[in-house]
C-alpha cells in the first residue's frame, strides 16, 4: 500500500517511522502539509496518516485514491467523518495509547499550581532565599490536596486514570459523565463546577461538548479552584477562563489545548501566560515517547488489518 504521513513534525523527530514500511508498504513522509498541499501529497496514496492536519470534504473530494485515514490520536474531530462515511473512506483512530502520558501531565499541572512552585523556585533562583537569612519561606501558603474535592469532566480511560491519582493523593473524586456509571460519584456539570477544588477536563470534542464550560459554567467555579484542561480547547470558553483568572475568581489555570493551535498573540491566554498561577503547555500532554511509540505501533496494526479486510480501530 502507498502511505503518506502528512505532518511528521507533530509526531516528533525522535520517532522511527520505519515500521510503516512493513508488509512492503511504500511510505512518503512530509514534515508538514498545508491545506493546499493535501491533494498533491496524497496523490496516488491509499492511506493518509495524520495528527493535526484537517481533512475536510472539499479537500478529500480531490484525493480519489484515498481509502484509509489513520489519525495518530484518539480524537478525530479534524476529519470530515460524514464525508468519509458517504464516500467509502475508512477512518481509524488510536484509543488508550496516551492515557498515562496525559494523566501524568494533569497531575503535574495540579501539583505545580497547588504547591506554588513558580514562586518558590523563583525565590531561590533570584537569591532572595539566600539573602533572607531565614531557614524557610512559607509564602504563598500551600494547602494539602488530601481532603479536597477533585472534579473530573469526562470519565474515559484518561479520566479514570486521573481519578486514581486523585484518590492516591487523598482527594474525594466526583465525576461528570453523560452516561453515569456505578463505580464513581456522578454529578451534573453545574454541581461539578460548584463543588470542585480541582477540576480537570477530559472530554472529547463533539457537538454535545463544544463550549460545555461556558461563561455561565465558569462563573460557578469556586475561588480556590484549580482548573485544568487537557482535552480540547473548544470545550471551554477561553475568554471567560482568562477573565476568571484575571479577576481572581479561580485560583489557578493549567491548559495544554487551545481552540487555535498554536494560539495567536490575540488569544485571551496571551495576556495571562506569564502569571505565576497559570501553567500553559504546547499541546504536549499526549506526547511522551512511550505514548507516541504505542500510537505508531497501533496505526501499523490498523493498516495491516485494513489491508487484510479487517476493521480494527475503525470509527467509520
Amino acid at each position: 500500500m502507498k502511505i503518506a504521513v502528512l505532518d511528521q513534525s507533530t509526531l516528533g523527530d525522535d520517532l522511527d517511522l520505519s515500521p510503516l514500511m512493513d508488509d512492503g508498504n511504500e511510505v512518503k513522509v512530509y514534515r508538514n502539509t498545508s491545506e493546499e498541499q493535501i491533494p498533491e501529497h496524497l496523490r496516488g496514496c491509499d492511506v493518509a496518516v495524520i495528527n493535526k492536519v484537517k481533512l475536510r470534504g472539499d479537500t478529500l473530494c480531490r484525493c480519489s485514491s484515498l481509502k484509509l485515514i489513520c489519525v495518530a490520536a484518539t480524537g478525530y474531530d479534524n476529519v470530515d467523518i460524514e464525508y468519509c462515511r458517504q464516500n467509502g473512506i475508512a477512518v481509524c483512530n488510536v484509543v488508550g495509547y496516551s492515557t498515562d502520558s496525559v494523566a501524568q501531565l494533569t497531575a503535574a499541572m495540579v501539583l505545580y499550581l497547588a504547591d506554588h512552585l513558580p514562586e518558590y523556585t523563583e525565590s531561590v533562583r533570584s537569591g532572595d532565599y539566600t539573602a533572607g537569612g531565614t531557614a524557610n519561606i512559607l509564602v504563598p501558603v500551600v494547602h494539602e490536596l488530601a481532603g479536597k474535592t477533585w472534579g473530573i469532566a469526562g470519565y474515559g480511560n484518561i479520566g479514570r486514570k486521573v481519578g486514581a491519582i486523585a484518590e492516591a493523593l487523598g482527594c474525594r473524586v466526583i465525576v461528570f459523565k453523560r452516561e453515569p456509571v456505578e463505580d464513581a460519584e456522578c454529578v451534573t456539570l453545574e454541581e461539578l463546577c460548584t463543588r470542585s477544588d480541582i477540576l480537570s477536563v477530559h472530554l472529547p470534542l463533539n457537538d454535545g461538548t463544544r463550549g460545555a464550560f461556558s461563561r455561565e459554567m465558569i462563573s460557578l467555579l469556586r475561588r480556590n479552584c484549580i482548573f485544568v484542561n487537557v482535552a480540547r480547547g473548544a470545550v471551554t470558553d477561553e475568554e471567560a477562563l482568562a477573565d476568571a483568572l484575571e479577576e481572581g475568581r479561580i485560583a489557578g489555570l493549567g491548559v495544554d489545548v487551545y481552540s487555535s493551535e498554536p494560539f495567536p498573540e490575540s488569544h485571551p491566554f496571551s495576556r495571562i501566560k506569564d502569571r505565576d498561577n497559570v501553567c500553559l503547555t504546547p499541546h504536549m500532554a499526549w506526547g511522551s515517547f512511550e505514548a507516541r511509540k504505542r500510537c505508531l505501533d497501533d496505526i501499523v496494526e490498523s493498516i495491516r488489518s485494513f489491508r487484510e479486510g479487517g476493521t480494527r480501530s475503525r470509527v467509520v
